[in-house]
């Protein structure tokens, strides 16, 4: 009871007196302390998205939701309602990444939707050659004697013809899979040959397109925010998404033989733990989860 008494006194007389002594001994508004004092990065940005850790400011809070063209006229708009100097380009500069990187967080979302929402096509060409780079990719001395093939089972997918895995996911899962293959093509082909073991082994490009799921679901609800805004000092792009499910196909792999489960029935629950976990690292401001690492 105490604790809603004390919020609630405090959220309505407390912190208004408590921000204008501030303002007095610092000559500073809460914004600029924010910008001023958190570090660069998550810490930073999560804090003018949240309002500016409630700064006031309705130029603000509508800054927050506008498009990367808007970005500089806000921020000029922002300094002139809170009387900040238009030369005081410290604020400016710092302000504007932040911004910036609250409007890239939004597009790229949207892009990575975009792409999800596209189906796999058997009759685009463009479709189909990603396909077939993905096979060459992991199967170099092995050539695919036709399109439906149940050599497609040899890379981990279902069936003779790849096109129905993808149906969950759309072609961000083809993306997604052949964006590690060739930016990690030994990761790659590592991690394909220990999915085939005897006990521990699993469907590598199932589980690749399952943890595509994975990377998007933690981008739309925003866990990912704080990662790409400390990996990322401006607009984060595709690339960046790309980067994030390659740490999350390498360290999966990593932590499915570490666990040595009883057998591929037991996925769905191993691969919870697995999310659970990377939710938790994703909740430290400082985090940056990069296949580097």
């Amino acid at each position: 009871m105490w604790a809603h008494v004390w919020r609630f006194l405090y959220s309505s007389y407390f912190r208004f007196w408590l921000k204008w002594v501030l303002r007095l001994l610092t000559g500073k508004c809460e914004l600029q302390r924010l910008l001023g004092g958190a570090e660069a990065g998550a810490r930073r940005t999560l804090g003018v998205g949240n309002g500016g850790a409630g700064a006031g400011a309705a130029t603000l809070s509508n800054a927050v939701h506008v498009e990367e063209a808007e970005v500089e006229k806000c921020v000029r708009d922002v300094m002139k309602e809170k009387k900040i100097e238009q030369k005081d380009t410290g604020f400016k500069t710092k302000l504007h990444i932040s911004l910036l990187q609250i409007s890239g967080y939004k597009k790229l979302y949207l892009n990575v939707e975009n792409l999800r929402k596209v189906p796999y096509d058997s009759e685009n060409e463009e479709h189909e050659e990603q396909l077939i780079e993905l096979w060459n990719l992991l199967m170099p001395h092995e050539n695919l004697k036709a399109r439906i093939s149940k050599q497609w089972c040899d890379i981990g997918f279902q069936g003779d013809d790849p096109k129905t895995d993808f149906r969950g996911m759309g072609l961000l899962g083809l993306v997604n899979l052949v964006y590690f293959s060739k930016h990690y093509t030994n990761e790659a082909r590592q991690i394909l040959s220990r999915s085939n073991h005897p006990k521990l082994g699993y469907s590598y490009a199932i589980v690749g397109i399952n943890l595509t799921e994975m990377a998007y679901s933690l981008l739309k609800n925003g866990a990912l925010k704080a990662h790409l805004y400390n990996m990322v000092s401006g607009l984060p792009q595709m690339e960046h998404f790309h980067q994030f499910y390659c740490y999350l196909v390498y360290e999966f792999d990593k932590f499915w033989f570490e666990e040595e489960p009883e057998s591929i029935m037991h996925f769905n629950q191993y691969r919870e733990k697995f999310h659970e976990k990377i939710k938790g690292l994703l909740l430290d401001y400082s985090v940056v989860l990069t296949l580097q690492d």
